[in-house]
């Protein structure tokens, strides 16, 4: 790990992250949720941490530790983080069960739309010296039914060699392992990038505080993030995971799941070869 990515701080990427769920909160339509809905969502929520407290017997100390934490999370912009590792995983799960096609997984934090477009046989925007191995991705993106989607876009992101993403760590040059890839007429794409590296979600902050007073570990397994999408068909955000990684089975984002797990073949050259074609369910039409 270089000098200058050593300097990455739980607080940069935390207000990183808070900045990049503000603009996004803003392009997106808000939750049409009743009073009713609220109501139940807040009192079940309530009830639940009044159950915690009843059943282990939370001390007036502890009490105060949690509200210090909690002030703490939001103070460095944390609770993105927070809850994208923690607690984003149950969301999907629930909205998955009404869902067909590709298996979808979380989002998370690092998630920076406005990226350049790509075109299907593309290389990722990468430095010169970029470290770690060469990793040429391809796929077809189609329809249900097997039709090919001509033009979908796949929105991918990742993490560097050393586990650091562009925009949340500093000296990584914007848009670095960033792109949104456009599928050729018969809905292909091959993308040669880099293989990412397992990391350590930020560990010097509030969340990091919480990781190691539990006695938890803070890694997740090395992956692709993606948002595919095409027109008139719902969009899959998801990630892709690679056999044989570590930490796929004890992710702390709980967000692996055996579906999304790639199968890696060593080329002559000494590179990675992976394929994974995505099926996109059609959206009714109003």
């Amino acid at each position: 790990m270089s000098a200058t990515q050593t300097s990455a701080s739980a607080a940069d990427a935390g207000a990183n992250a808070s900045e990049a769920f503000r603009a996004a909160a803003a392009r997106r339509a808000a939750a049409a949720t009743s009073q009713e809905r609220t109501d139940r969502l807040l009192r079940r929520t309530l009830e639940a941490i009044y159950d915690v407290i009843r059943t282990e017997e939370v001390s007036y100390p502890e009490f105060q530790a949690v509200k210090r934490w909690l002030m703490q999370v939001g103070e460095v912009g944390e609770w993105p983080l927070l809850l994208d590792v923690f607690v984003e995983h149950e969301i999907e799960k629930v909205a998955a069960k009404t869902q067909r096609g590709t298996t979808g997984t979380i989002e998370g934090p690092y998630y920076l739309p406005g990226q350049y477009r790509l075109p299907a046989a593309t290389t990722l925007p990468m430095r010169p010296d970029e470290k770690g191995a060469r990793l040429v991705f391809s796929g077809q993106v189609r329809d249900l039914d097997g039709t090919a989607l001509a033009g979908a876009e796949l929105d991918v992101w990742q993490a560097d060699a050393d586990g650091y993403y562009s925009g949340f760590a500093p000296n990584i040059p914007p848009g670095n392992l960033r792109g949104v890839v456009v599928t050729d007429a018969d809905g292909r794409f091959v993308v040669t990038t880099i293989k990412p590296a397992p990391y350590r979600i930020p560990t010097d902050g509030p969340t990091g505080a919480m990781i190691a007073a539990a006695g938890w570990h803070p890694w997740r397994p090395a992956h692709l993030h993606l948002m595919v999408r095409a027109e008139g068909h719902r969009q899959v955000t998801t990630q892709l995971y690679f056999d044989g990684g570590d930490w796929l089975d004890s992710d702390v984002a709980s967000a692996t799941k055996d579906d999304l797990v790639l199968a890696l073949r060593r080329q002559d050259d000494g590179s990675y070869a992976a394929s994974y074609d995505f099926e996109l369910e059609p959206v009714a039409k109003p």
